[in-house]
């Protein structure tokens, strides 16, 4: 017996293929949905990672600033006490060596000459007083000159004046303090008794 579709076949396979198109494209449109947010999430995850290492890095950043703010302060604290310990070791040792320098000037003053005052500054020392005559001042600047603990006498000012009713040279100089070796040993012995 001969069959005879008498059905729209051509109309049919429209509908099917139609129908397989929005199954396809309806599948391919959740995959790409799928896809679209499996990438969102795992991105925002890289992005959530990376910012946590940021608070992270924030927060020893912080620390970070405040240890050198305080390591600053230390430095600063350091270069004070250092400063203060080389005054202290200045003055060590310029301690034995005014009584050593007093002792020699004793001793170098010719007769007839009288101070009236002693001025240390750093490493000038100015000396002012009285003399009988100027001859005595210059033996005193020959007496300095000759001397190890005094360098470059020079003469700054004489003038006559009237002392007791008596001619007098009122004279002032100035002279370079030196440093003899025999003093920088005894400043060294000063130094190790002080440490002791």
């Amino acid at each position: 017996m001969i069959r005879i579709n008498l059905l729209p076949h051509r109309e049919q396979g429209r509908r099917e293929r139609r129908q397989r198109f929005y199954l396809v494209s309806g599948v391919m449109i959740a995959a790409g949905i799928v896809i679209g947010v499996l990438v969102h999430t795992i991105y925002a995850g890289y992005v959530e990672r990376q910012e946590r290492r940021n608070d992270i890095f924030k927060t020893e950043i912080k620390k970070l600033d405040t240890e050198i703010a305080e390591i600053k302060k230390l430095q600063e604290q350091i270069s004070e006490l250092l400063a203060r310990k080389q005054v202290i070791e200045a003055l060590q040792a310029d301690r034995a060596q005014t009584v050593l320098l007093l002792n020699d000037l004793a001793q170098k003053m010719p007769e007839g000459v009288y101070l009236k005052s002693v001025k240390q500054n750093g490493n000038n020392v100015g000396l002012s007083g009285y003399a009988q005559s100027n001859a005595r001042v210059s033996h005193l600047m020959s007496n300095l000159g000759g001397s190890s603990f005094f360098a470059q006498a020079k003469l700054v000012e004489v003038k006559s004046a009237k002392l007791n009713n008596r001619d007098v040279s009122e004279f002032t100089l100035d002279a370079m303090r030196a440093r003899p070796a025999a003093d920088k040993g005894a400043e060294k012995v000063v130094e190790k008794g002080a440490r002791k």
